[in-house]
């Protein structure tokens, strides 16, 4: 089936365990588009074309526009979803968990390893080797929701241009984005496998940068975690000023990790972590929409929400610099 030949109507949001994207995707598969123009469009995007929707550009059409028929104003959800996910994925959450696990209901139970005996201990001609259990967790996992409701009339931003309108519900998903950060750093401070004092209380030195990096033994240390005050002063560091100009879209400490700046974090403590093993983020859905209510233009309110929790997998991989 082509693009131009696919029916949409509002069931589509509603098939069990498949995004709208996802249905489109099987429906109109991109493969069968290689060689072509369209090659590079997704499904959803190749639907935009078809009904000559500008989300961008100097021809970027109004929020009406999804209107113009029953079935172009099936794609205006996943308009909002797109908008807000990506205002989202602007936080530094991908670049702090190591996993992202997707599941259906509010509820999680990870997998404890019990490691304890030194992997330098050697084993003897015909010993039993050291033993390691990696058990279900006796503890149950309850995501938290966040989300936002928007009240918002169709008169109000049916003239609203696409990507204005589109600019807006980025700023709502950074926004939101950083909750869920904020979230994380929490289960990261709370869990981590060591917590070392700066040497002058309330003064952050370099020096104190060189002890969280030395706390890592097995593990790198990848990231920095640090309030957009800390982020400042660490900035200020003589040893920042040539890293700096160097990496100015990416901003990386002397021995290699990179500093995130985290919206809301307390002043009171760095986090530093390996990427690669310390944590688990764990979503119970994708962003949801009421998506009938936007398909039929009634946008009294736009409800969005996920849900999302987080656990540490590996303790040692994660260590706290206090104030």
């Amino acid at each position: 089936m082509m693009y131009q030949e696919l029916k949409l109507e509002k069931g589509m949001y509603h098939i069990s365990g498949k995004s709208f994207s996802q249905v489109l995707e099987q429906a109109d598969p991109s493969a069968q588009y290689a060689d072509t123009p369209m090659e590079g469009l997704d499904a959803y995007e190749r639907q935009l074309k078809r009904f000559e929707i500008h989300v961008a550009g100097p021809m970027c059409d109004r929020v009406e526009k999804f209107f113009s028929t029953t079935e172009s104003a099936v794609l205006f959800p996943e308009f909002i979803r797109r908008a807000v996910r990506s205002g989202v994925e602007q936080s530094a959450l991908s670049q702090v968990t190591a996993v992202n696990t997707q599941i259906e209901g509010g509820e999680y139970v990870g997998g404890v390893l019990s490691d304890t005996e030194a992997y330098s201990t050697k084993t003897t001609q015909g010993a039993a080797l050291p033993t390691a259990t990696y058990l279900e967790s006796s503890t149950v996992m309850r995501l938290d929701k966040f989300g936002r409701a928007v009240h918002a009339s169709y008169e109000a931003v049916r003239r609203q241009r696409l990507d204005a309108f589109g600019a807006v519900l980025r700023s709502i998903g950074v926004k939101l984005g950083n909750a869920i950060l904020g979230q994380a750093i929490l289960k990261l401070n709370a869990e981590a496998g060591s917590t070392v004092d700066v040497k002058t209380s309330g003064t952050l030195t370099y020096a104190d940068m060189i002890t969280l990096y030395g706390a890592f033994r097995d593990f790198d240390m990848t990231a920095v975690l640090a309030s957009p005050k800390l982020a400042a002063q660490i900035m200020t560091m003589d040893q920042m000023k040539e890293m700096a100009s160097a990496q100015p879209s990416r901003i990386l400490l002397p021995f290699g990790a990179q500093l995130l700046k985290c919206a809301g974090m307390s002043d009171d403590y760095l986090i530093g972590l390996d990427q690669k093993f310390a944590l688990e983020m764990v979503t119970g859905s994708d962003l949801i929409l009421e998506t009938d209510k936007l398909i039929d233009s009634q946008l009294d309110t736009i409800a969005m929400s996920i849900r999302v929790g987080f656990r540490v997998m590996t303790a040692d991989a994660v260590h706290v610099l206090a104030m």
